[in-house]
């Protein structure tokens, strides 16, 4: 019982991780934009490392802040950079930026004191330590962000699925990427100072790719990511403390593993379906 309290905490904080960054995963795999998510986290822990290096301490509001800022800033760039006639394809420039916060987090934080553990919290986070406040402060802001996209559901979806436009439906394609973006930073932020860069990146994507392995639909797509997002979590927080493993590397690992599993079935089925399709015809 004791296990369970203590292990209540991070298990409804990779929920509400889980909801959220599955369902915009969908939107970022419409747009072609894979990576997004991990520059955007990357350049919010850089903005936490600067933060660092300036005397805020890594749990308090000015850190948040100023890593809020940061990813800001990645956010207007992203939305800024994609040109429908450009010949440097968005993925690059998120490519770049991805490498050089990358760079410059480890020189920052290479000015800091314990600069090792921070750059650990900020790689795989420190998810079985998460608070009840923390739970329920993005438990919040998700709910927020949640309804303004449910709101606006049509719009955001129509500009996923015609990115490569200027207008959609006579809206402005560049309006709503900054909506998007600015949106998804506040995701990003909040997620990275709970789960870490990785951890993060792996909620955005996999979940949604698991979803696209065995439904067409954004609905089914997003019921199978939704339910993957929660076993896979739940098995990776088990492991995590039955063979005492850092959470968020050990749910990352569960995440690959059960999606390797899930494509392996994907053949499987597809090669039989083949087949009676094959014998069918030749009948």
């Amino acid at each position: 019982m004791d296990i369970l309290t203590f292990l209540a905490a991070p298990f409804i904080a990779s929920l509400i991780l889980s909801g959220i960054h599955a369902y915009l995963g969908v939107h970022v795999i419409e747009r072609g934009v894979i990576f997004v998510d991990l520059s955007l986290a990357q350049i919010a822990a850089l903005g936490a490392s600067v933060a660092i290096i300036y005397g805020a301490n890594p749990h308090e509001p000015t850190a948040y802040w100023v890593s809020l800022g940061f990813t800001f800033l990645g956010a207007v760039i992203f939305a800024n950079v994609r040109a429908k006639h450009s010949r440097i394809p968005q993925e690059a420039i998120i490519g770049i930026c991805y490498a050089v916060a990358s760079a410059a987090t480890i020189l920052a934080m290479s000015k800091a004191t314990g600069e090792t553990e921070h750059l650990k919290d900020m790689l795989v986070g420190n998810l079985l330590f998460v608070s009840w406040h923390d739970v329920i402060k993005t438990a919040l802001l998700y709910g927020a962000i949640g309804v303004f996209h449910f709101v606006f559901r049509k719009n955001f979806l129509a500009v996923s699925m015609n990115h490569d436009l200027e207008r959609v439906n006579g809206m402005s394609v560049r309006f709503w990427d900054m909506l998007f973006y600015g949106s998804f930073g506040f995701v990003v932020t909040s997620s990275v100072a709970i789960a870490g860069v990785l951890l993060v990146f792996c909620y955005l994507i996999v979940p949604s790719v698991a979803g696209m392995l065995f439904a067409r639909t954004i609905g089914k797509r997003l019921a199978i990511a939704w339910t993957m997002g929660t076993l896979v979590s739940a098995l990776g927080i088990y492991l995590s403390v039955k063979f005492d493993l850092p959470t968020g590397a050990a749910i990352v690992c569960t995440f690959g593993f059960v999606l390797a599993l899930m494509g392996i079935i994907k053949a499987v089925m597809y090669r039989r379906l083949s087949a009676v399709a094959l014998e069918a015809k030749t009948a």
